[in-house]
């Protein structure tokens, strides 16, 4: 990382509603990805590779997977004596317990951890997004402006403007106008929820929206306008690379099918940065005589005597004789049974498909979401 000391606070708390089941028993950061991965993964690495020694996971929602999955932090690298990882949730204090009322809330009751950690910036990250970025990039563009906060950016659908903060820039990319999910976007550059800040203004402006009994205490709806309109240097910093954000089950599908595409820009493989991960340490999987794998990932553990086409495939997953899956994401410790066929589905875990059922059309346009609570069609 630049000499510049920079503490992340990455925001892994959110309960993901819109992924409907996948959230129901753990939060949206801890959802399983890419056949190895959980979603958080991402941003961890990326701060990891990037250089940050800092790095605080802020958590809420059923966090006892989440907190298992990340640790000590050993598998990023971030089981240090001084500095390192810390899991940061909700807490009791003379005023009582309470939840993190938003995501500035949950920076500001952080204060005293950033105080002692005594960085010069801090970089807010999201815990449920998938990219690779380099945050050196985004410092040096914060340095070289000289700027309070800089947000990265980047250029999404226009059909989905309208679901993130919306930046108007002028030539030199500063920032004239942040609109949160505006109804009708002025343009489709979308703020990614990555925020580098200078530690000085960020605790400045913590403390006043705290004191703002108005206040949602969100950075996009509060915090960010705030410091906009009182004359604060904001830029917009543009990325340009993979990113999705993973909010939706169909999104979901989407950026999983993305890791089979070999015109993807997210590539798993380089060695030059990498995504980490726990190792469960499972036995190497097995393709029975007859087995059909084509196009997919499939991970550790698992036992195919059937046939997978285009399919994204995590551990101790059994998919049996004359059994078919295409198109789909089938999460750990499965069942497809005997003479079963899967298409377009994201199949939760443990879920057991019965032998000679048939879920789906390969080009029926569709996705089905199945877990224990039945099939639901997006």
């Amino acid at each position: 990382m630049n000499e510049n000391k920079v503490v992340a606070m990455l925001l892994a708390g959110g309960q993901g509603s819109r992924l409907k089941a996948l959230t129901k028993k753990v939060a949206k950061p801890a959802v399983p990805f890419g056949g190895k991965y959980r979603i958080i993964d991402f941003a961890l690495s990326n701060a990891a590779n990037s250089g940050i020694s800092d790095i605080g996971i802020l958590t809420q929602y059923k966090p006892y997977l989440l907190n298992t999955h990340i640790g000590i932090g050993s598998s990023w690298d971030y089981d240090r004596n001084t500095g390192g990882l810390r899991i940061l949730p909700p807490f009791t204090s003379e005023d009582g317990g309470r939840w993190y009322t938003g995501t500035a809330n949950a920076i500001y009751e952080n204060i005293d951890y950033l105080d002692e950690t005594d960085p010069e910036y801090v970089l807010i990250l999201s815990g449920d997004h998938i990219y690779k970025m380099d945050y050196n990039e985004l410092l040096s563009f914060h340095l070289e402006k000289e700027s309070d906060v800089t947000i990265a950016v980047m250029e999404v659908p226009w059909e989905e403007a309208s679901r993130f903060g919306i930046v108007n820039i002028d030539d030199s990319n500063k920032i004239v106008e942040f609109d949160e999910k505006p109804e009708v976007p002025k343009n489709n550059m979308a703020s990614m929820g990555i925020y580098m800040f200078s530690w000085a203004k960020l605790r400045e402006y913590l403390i006043l929206d705290y004191e703002d009994q108005s206040s949602e205490h969100d950075f996009g709806k509060n915090v960010l306008p705030r410091m906009l309109n009182e004359g604060n240097a904001m830029y917009a910093w543009n990325f340009k690379g993979y990113w999705k954000d993973v909010g939706t089950v169909r999104s979901y599908w989407e950026a999983n099918m993305d890791l089979l595409d070999d015109e993807a820009t997210l590539n798993l493989y380089g060695r030059d940065w990498r995504i980490f991960t726990r190792n469960r340490n499972l036995p190497p999987h097995y393709m029975a005589r007859g087995s059909v794998i084509n196009n997919s990932l499939v991970n550790e553990g698992c036992y195919i005597i059937g046939e997978v086409n285009n399919s994204i495939i995590f551990s101790e997953v059994t998919i049996k004789k004359d059994a078919k899956v295409n198109n789909s994401v089938i999460h750990p410790k499965c069942v497809i049974e005997e003479g079963a066929e899967v298409n377009n589905a994201v199949v939760a875990e443990g879920v057991v498909i019965k032998a000679g059922d048939k879920i789906g059309q390969v080009d029926d346009g569709k996705i089905y979401l199945i877990s224990e609570e039945g099939i639901m069609i997006e």
